[in-house]
């Protein structure tokens, strides 16, 4: 059976989850990575480092967020959403760096949090968040879909 996800099951699976994948676009085409996230009831939060992705956000700040929970072919949710990208400065990223800091670094089993999803270091440069943009998505636009057997 198909069907739409109401709104409390797509602000369940977004609070829950905390990889997803980005969608943005930029040199005539789309691109679509992972990414881990925080949700907090109205902003996505992210960071990253220089890169692609970055470079098309700063370009072109509408962005989409794909999550979703898979327990089998035919068992699924998932849920899309649109927003805006906001590069975060100053106290802003102080605020983000702090929440994504106590929401995965007991997911990491208490690792520092440099050891998580790009901020693993390259070469012999040390993983700080100094090398870290952080950033957050203003959602516009939720919608969700499921699957059961």
């Amino acid at each position: 059976m198909y069907g739409e996800l109401s709104g409390t099951q797509i602000e369940n699976i977004l609070h829950t989850s905390t990889v997803g994948h980005l969608g943005c676009y930029g040199d005539g085409r789309p691109y679509v990575v992972p990414i881990n996230y925080l949700y907090d009831g109205t902003h996505v939060y992210g960071y990253t480092r220089d890169g692609m992705k970055l470079r098309l956000m700063r370009a072109h700040r509408t962005v989409c967020l794909q999550v979703d929970q898979i327990d089998g072919i035919a068992n699924w949710q998932s849920v899309v959403t649109w927003g805006t990208f906001e590069e975060l400065h100053g106290d802003d990223a102080e605020k983000a760096q702090q929440m994504m800091t106590d929401r995965f670094t007991p997911l990491l089993g208490g690792a520092p949090i440099q050891r998580a999803h790009g901020m693993g270091g390259w070469g012999s440069h040390p993983p700080t968040w100094h090398d870290a943009v952080l950033y957050r998505i203003t959602l516009t636009k939720k919608t969700g879909r499921y699957e059961t057997p």
